[in-house]
């Protein structure tokens, strides 16, 4: 969503760095340029003037233009601001009450509000072992409610059962009854979809919150509404009592208006942002880690979150033993790649790592995207069994063979053995290292390159891709050695 907006800041930031001195003319000339690039994110004016003229006047102070460093000083500022702006901390769910936590959620029509009520009741499943129920009180739009109790099969949380002709209300009630006598922990209310300038809809949002007394009511916004909505949320913080916003489709390609300027305008914390179509493609909104995919410094904590969701731990630590034993073969290789792909693919991974800006832009010039990863995978999947577990088999007849199997060339099926290689050769070097404590040594402290490993392939020019440390497979769940999974063209 911020690769406009990114793109923009990371050329302002690029040139200050580049300055071995800054005065204040230099500071005030970057700052109007950083005003335009908020701007045309559509983030408000009010936000805007108040961010640049918090920055400019830091920025301008005599300690930082006589520092060593005064252009990374100055992005230090921004980041600073930008946090702020976002709402300094991450704002969690309040569960802390005597069960059932009741948690409603409020929105337009069409923001996503029954998809996301089931992916937060997913995630506090899931991730925190809480016993949902999912009650819709939406008897306006057709299907609503059986809408709501397809998804609670799919995600294997409790529905309400539907009753007809009941209004909101007496289904706030059924479902608050139902709650406490089955012992559930958390009771979510997935009201209808109203346009905040609906009198009767929003006197009945208001009803149901007075029986139901939530302990948080969640505001779920379309992001691509831009700034409108940040007015709907003001609509809606007038009527009922709002804890908190949830900000859909922040996958799209919107300016991020709406994201930088609700905080600001509205008091209201985000606590969610969807980034997907499927059901666990939610994720709390951290505002420091959004501000440093906003400034190009990347989400390294995000990233290791989303493999140690991803990786087996049985299927990391068998895998990680047979490396340190110095075997690896296509089958653990091929594993790699799903991995990356479960991940969210390249274009995914790269845009939650430090100073990988360049690197992307380099991988879209060059045509290079996830179908990679799909092609390897194809020409793993043609070799025989007995191929896959000794690629030392793979001569000229053999790759011919594989190549017209797997809709590829020699020259692909080639590069990938080249990737296999290298690999082995790093499984190697860690058993003489002395095997697992060697291992830790060379993933745990940045064993993987990542950055180096991807040049060179599809024509990517040598330095786009920057070295990045600490992309081992010791750290956090991740994928052993995503270094080696794509190795340099020779």
């Amino acid at each position: 969503m911020f690769d406009k907006l990114s793109d923009r800041l990371g050329g302002v930031f690029d040139r200050l760095r580049g300055r071995g001195a800054l005065n204040e003319a230099d500071v005030r000339e970057a700052m109007r340029e950083v005003r335009v690039a908020l701007l045309e994110a559509d983030v408000a004016l009010p936000v805007v003037r108040e961010f640049v003229d918090k920055v400019t006047e830091t920025a301008v102070g005599s300690q930082v233009l006589k520092s060593v460093t005064p252009g990374q000083q100055v992005v230090k500022i921004v980041n600073d601001a930008l946090v702020e702006m976002l709402g300094a901390e991450q704002s969690d769910l309040n569960l802390a009450v005597a069960p059932p936590a009741i948690i409603m959620m409020v929105g337009l029509q069409g923001s996503g509000k029954t998809t996301t009520t089931a992916k937060i009741a997913k995630m506090l499943k899931g991730k925190q072992g809480k016993k949902v129920l999912m009650a819709s009180l939406d008897v306006n739009r057709p299907a609503a409610q059986e809408q709501l109790a397809t998804l609670g099969t799919q995600t294997e949380v409790a529905t309400l059962p539907i009753v007809q002709g009941q209004n909101p209300v007496d289904i706030a009630r059924r479902a608050l009854q139902a709650a406490k006598l089955q012992g559930f922990d958390v009771l979510m209310l997935d009201t209808a979809g109203r346009l905040h300038v609906d009198q009767q809809l929003m006197d009945e949002m208001q009803a149901v919150a007075k029986v139901a007394v939530p302990q948080e009511i969640l505001l779920v916004v379309d992001s691509l509404t831009g700034q409108d909505a940040v007015n709907v949320a003001k609509s809606f913080g007038e009527r009922v009592d709002l804890t908190g916003i949830v900000l859909t489709r922040m996958d799209g390609d919107a300016r991020g208006g709406a994201a930088l300027s609700m905080r600001a305008i509205t008091g209201k914390p985000i606590k969610f942002a969807g980034v997907g179509e499927k059901l666990d493609a939610i994720e709390a909104f951290n505002p420091s880690r959004v501000a440093g995919r906003i400034l190009g410094m990347g989400d390294v904590v995000g990233l290791v979150e989303r493999a140690a969701e991803i990786v087996e731990k049985d299927e990391a630590d068998k895998l990680a033993a047979k490396m340190a034993k110095g075997q690896f073969d296509m089958n653990d290789l091929r594993t790699q790649f799903r991995q990356m792909n479960k991940m969210g693919g390249l274009g995914a991974l790269a845009g939650m790592m430090p100073g990988m800006k360049k690197a992307q832009a380099a991988m879209a010039q060059s045509g290079m995207s996830d179908k990679l990863l799909v092609h390897m995978d194809a020409i793993i999947g043609s070799m025989t069994p007995k191929e896959r577990a000794k690629p030392e088999l793979l001569n000229a007849k053999r790759k011919i063979r594989i190549a017209k199997g797997s809709g590829t060339t020699v020259q692909d099926v080639n590069k990938l053995i080249k990737m296999h290689q290298e690999m082995s050769t790093a499984m190697k070097r860690i058993r003489k290292m002395g095997g697992l404590k060697g291992l830790a040594a060379m993933f745990g402290k940045g064993g993987g390159d990542l950055g180096g490993a991807m040049e060179g392939m599809h024509g990517l020019p040598a330095g786009s891709m920057p070295n990045l440390p600490g992309m081992g497979g010791g750290a956090g769940g991740l994928p052993p050695d995503l270094a080696r999974l794509l190795s340099k063209k020779k």
